[in-house]
């Protein structure tokens, strides 16, 4: 079985490379990566010196036009460092992950790849609509019905939370591999990141209650 990994470079879809490495064998996986303008894009390079390192197939699609008033595609926007209750923050792109998915299935059709894993989480979603699993389930179905091609769509972390994806990162061997050469950070620093964007303090709260709960074992 061949599986197309959905990669960034960041923590949770590199978490997920690893995962599909152990469970198809890493000559049987390939990944994709997105260019949407994103401010972090740093991102990309990443994903691609993990991919070269282990000779796997890496593929980065050019997308334009992406949602201005997301601080991810508009670099004229500050991210917000905290987010008001039950409000997504503004580092939401409209519609992201559909249009991922939807690349990314007309690729693993090309390339004969019957899998597609993507590490979106619902535990951590920061109310990205686009993150849930009733949207992941339903694009499954959506894509197979568009494409009469018998996808499936997995999601290792769906119901993980951060500490419980550096475990299994542990679990995997690859912990230092997510520690030192993933970037998350969505102001695009490199090594511990900025610590004030949303993204590195759910990494950071994550690898803290990591090493918490082993020491609570």
């Amino acid at each position: 079985m061949k599986a197309l990994v959905l990669l960034s470079g960041g923590q949770d879809s590199t978490t997920c490379l690893f995962w599909a490495a152990q469970k198809y064998g890493m000559e049987n996986i390939a990944a994709i990566g997105f260019n949407y303008g994103q401010r972090h894009d740093i991102e990309l390079d990443y994903a691609a010196k993990i991919c070269q390192g282990r000779q796997i197939p890496f593929k980065v699609v050019a997308l334009q036009n992406f949602d201005p008033s997301s601080a991810l595609t508009n670099k004229n926007l500050e991210v917000d460092t905290a987010t008001p209750a039950n409000a997504p923050p503004n580092t939401l792109v409209e519609g992201r992950n559909l249009l991922f998915l939807t690349y990314a299935a007309i690729h693993a059709k090309s390339i004969g790849a019957k899998v597609i894993v993507t590490g979106v989480c619902e535990t951590d979603f920061s109310n990205y609509p686009d993150c849930r699993d009733i949207f992941i389930k339903s694009c499954n179905v959506t894509l197979n019905l568009a494409m009469d091609y018998p996808l499936v769509i997995e999601t290792p972390l769906m119901w993980l939370t951060k500490a419980q994806a550096w475990q299994l990162a542990e679990s995997l061997g690859v912990l230092d591999i997510i520690k030192t050469e993933t970037l998350t950070c969505y102001n695009g620093i490199p090594g511990q990141g900025c610590q004030t964007c949303p993204a590195c303090q759910l990494r950071q709260k994550g690898y803290d209650n990591y090493v918490r709960d082993k020491k609570d074992i």
